[in-house]
């Protein structure tokens, strides 16, 4: 079995994004995540910035081998929000991902079928406006090294097309570096052969 080693992910926040119905204004954003603890602060942000707003409904995912999920329908009816949204996102197989459509409410109930249909052709046209990209998984490792061996491990690095994340030059040699997943295990062989490297996972 081949070990998955990308992930389709967005580059960077959409635009807004508008559908309307009976009144109601229904406004989409979604934005690349990185940690968990983002969700609040972009949910946070569009509370101010739509602070006459009704309802602030959002769905995410993070994570490739361990996924973590989660849909909030902000006071809407159940399943009626933030599942309609997250179905936008495994539809299009995405993850590091955060959706947040708000709800001006224009006086005019919808029912559930009308929400659920909103909620998901917005979270569609937010998506329809983002730049979907394919990520790398990467492996980060350490290496510490001497300065006399540096042009052997430059030439491993160039070899795989490794890159250098961190460097810190001062009795000896300190990188980070990522390493792509499938290739982790080939590149480390090839550290731990050349015998004057460590590298450790960080």
């Amino acid at each position: 079995m081949i070990e998955k080693d990308t992930y389709r992910t967005i580059d960077k926040p959409s635009p807004e994004v508008i559908f309307k119905d009976r009144g109601s204004k229904f406004l989409g954003y979604a934005f690349p995540l990185r940690h968990e603890g983002q969700v609040k602060e972009y949910v946070e942000i569009l509370k101010k910035t739509h602070h006459k707003a009704r309802h602030w409904c959002y769905a995410w995912q993070l994570g490739v081998d361990t996924v973590q999920f989660r849909a909030n329908d902000d006071g809407e009816p159940n399943n009626s929000a933030g599942q309609p949204i997250y179905g936008q996102i495994l539809s299009k197989n995405l993850t590091n991902i955060l959706i947040v459509v708000v709800r001006y409410f224009g006086g005019t109930k919808l029912g559930v079928g009308g929400l659920v249909h909103a909620y998901k052709t917005t979270a569609q046209l937010a998506l329809e406006a983002s730049d979907i990209i394919t990520k790398t998984i990467d492996i980060h490792c350490k290496l510490i090294f001497e300065y006399q061996d540096m042009n052997k491990v430059m030439r491993i690095l160039k070899e795989n097309t490794i890159a250098i994340v961190n460097k810190k030059m001062e009795m000896h040699c300190e990188y980070e570096i990522a390493i792509r997943k499938k290739d982790a295990k080939k590149v480390k062989m090839a550290f731990a052969e050349l015998r004057v490297v460590t590298c450790t996972e960080i």
